[in-house]
């Protein structure tokens, strides 16, 4: 148990009463106490284990001790000065509230730790119920993933408003992983679904632009159902991510169910993306389209095909239009009018742009 707790709940008792009171460790060093000035000296002279009473307390000293624990060798032990009752209830009282707190304290570190640990997956699948039963933790709870990112280091005070946006400590974890990204693992109502997760994101992208004039991209995962399932979850997190930037790069919340085509082609290796790009464009790489032609094909595309559509909202002229896919048709060797071919046209586009990506990155 850490001698932070064992000092705050000192500190707070201390208005109570003016008795002095304190903890000493297994060797008879003081640890805490309300006498700042006692801190660091020894009691060496206390054999705590040869007076121990039938209710782990004795006096010395006059003084008063209680252990923390059960008798063990290695266990602290509070005191207060006096011998008599209100001494011995006072010191009962200070070592229930030292035991409540470090327990409080244990469980929500023990559990942000156990979090993290499955998400990184540096706990065995094996372990994670028995571990969760030691911590009393729900496993079969549904709970959402979130992996926040910014480009630069993350900035600390990123972690204090999320902290403050997610207070329940019990349900819900902000976790730093790694030096650009937050993982938030919050715990769903029963009812809810993925729009309440898009909800929770855009509350974090609103918040962070607002207080920090932070532009971060937020990746959202299938919930979990179980807690074995987060490890997936939070790579489907990251993978929206990866994948959003490239073939979605204008949005900043991107969920891993919306990714479609574009999260298969980011799961193949980039010789395979080669050949498949040297088998569409067999007359002409995709390079001898110009730019002006790339974007009448995604105005094309976004209009469904549609010619009229088309034509209407780039203000030229419907046999213009024809003219054009003529003309690609005559580069490339696929009739955008024809589905089949645009099917092939528009997943070869993707697979272009990330194969650009990947060179990138190097």
């Amino acid at each position: 148990m850490s001698s932070r707790i064992f000092q705050s709940v000192i500190i707070q008792m201390k208005d109570a009463t003016t008795r002095a009171m304190g903890v000493i460790d297994p060797d008879g060093l003081v640890v805490a106490s309300s006498d700042l000035s006692l801190i660091g000296t020894s009691l060496e002279h206390i054999q705590v284990h040869s007076e121990l009473g039938d209710n782990l307390i004795f006096v010395n000293d006059h003084k008063t001790f209680k252990l923390l624990g059960a008798g063990a060798a290695d266990d602290y032990c509070v005191f207060v000065q006096g011998d008599d009752d209100f001494a011995r209830s006072l010191c009962v009282m200070a070592s229930i509230a030292i035991n409540e707190a470090g327990i409080y304290f244990e469980e929500n570190h023990d559990k942000r730790a156990f979090v993290k640990n499955i998400v990184t997956e540096n706990v065995l699948p094996g372990d994670i119920y028995i571990r969760a039963k030691e911590l009393r933790f729900a496993s079969e709870v549904v709970r959402g993933v979130l992996v926040i990112r910014n480009s630069a280091a993350m900035d600390p005070s990123v972690i204090e408003i999320l902290h403050d946006m997610f207070p329940d400590k019990h349900h819900d974890f902000v976790i730093s992983v790694g030096d650009n990204d937050i993982a938030v693992i919050k715990e769903m109502p029963p009812a809810a679904d993925l729009k309440y997760l898009l909800k929770i994101a855009e509350m974090v992208e609103k918040k962070l632009e607002e207080e920090l004039s932070l532009k971060t991209a937020i990746g959202i995962g299938t919930p979990a159902r179980h807690l074995r399932e987060l490890p997936d979850r939070y790579k489907e997190a990251l993978i929206s991510i990866e994948v959003g930037k490239v073939f979605d790069s204008e949005k900043n919340i991107i969920n891993y169910e919306s990714l479609g085509i574009g999260r298969l082609i980011y799961q193949l290796p980039t010789t395979l993306c080669e050949i498949f790009l040297s088998e569409v464009f067999k007359r002409n790489p995709i390079e001898a389209l110009d730019s002006e032609t790339l974007f009448t094909i995604d105005k094309f595309f976004e209009n469904s095909l549609n010619v009229s559509e088309t034509s209407r909202k780039l203000f030229v002229h419907r046999n213009t239009l024809v003219y054009r896919l003529e003309k690609i048709k005559k580069i490339t060797g696929l009739d955008l009018r024809e589905f089949d071919h645009a099917i092939i046209f528009k997943v070869a586009l993707m697979v272009k742009k990330y194969l650009v990506s990947q060179e990138s990155k190097y």
